[in-house]
This record gives C-alpha cells, structure tokens and sequence, in this order.
C-alpha cells in the first residue's frame, strides 16, 4: 500500500497501487449501466418486442465489451510503469544517476 505522505514526494508512483480499485470501479458501473439497459430493453419490450430485445442484447454485449476494455486498459497502465521499473533498474545497473 501506500503512506499518506507518498502524496506529496515523487520518488514513488501510487497509481500502480490503486489501479486496481479503480478497475473494480469501472467494472461495478460497466455493471450498474449493463443490467440498467437490461430493464430499459425489458420496458420497450411493451411498445416494440424485437427492439426491446435488440436493447437487452446490446445491453449484455456493451457489458462484456466494457469488461474486457478496462481490463486491457487497467493492464496497459501497469505495462507502463513496470517497463519504467526495467528501464531504472537497467540505468542503475550500467551506473548512471
């Protein structure tokens, strides 16, 4: 984790250490917004049934889509900062600071 004071100095970055609340964020509002379409097509299955349950379908569809986005997105951010990890460790390793 990280102390309150890592905050205010810059020799260590804390998005790696909260990139994972923030992807179980957006997955709990991929969620919310999934299963609100889901009633949202259930409603206009009244009015119009096969578009009703194009809107349920889609619904379910953007969910799996936003599932896999924020995780490819969430692993990106922590490729970025692992690869600055390799690279100090390289610097360091050849004797530059």
């Amino acid at each position: 984790m990280f102390d309150f004071r890592d905050l205010f100095q810059w020799d260590r970055f804390i998005t790696p250490t909260i990139i994972k609340t923030f992807y179980w964020l957006v997955i709990a509002l991929t969620v919310l917004f999934g299963i609100s379409g889901v009633f949202s097509g259930l409603a206009a299955m009244a009015v119009s049934p096969f578009g009703g349950f194009i809107l349920v379908l889609s619904s379910l569809a953007t969910v799996l889509v936003g599932i896999v986005a924020s995780r490819i997105v969430a692993e990106f951010v922590l490729i970025v900062f692992r690869i600055n990890e390799h690279l100090g460790a390289i610097r360091d390793q050849q004797g530059f600071r």
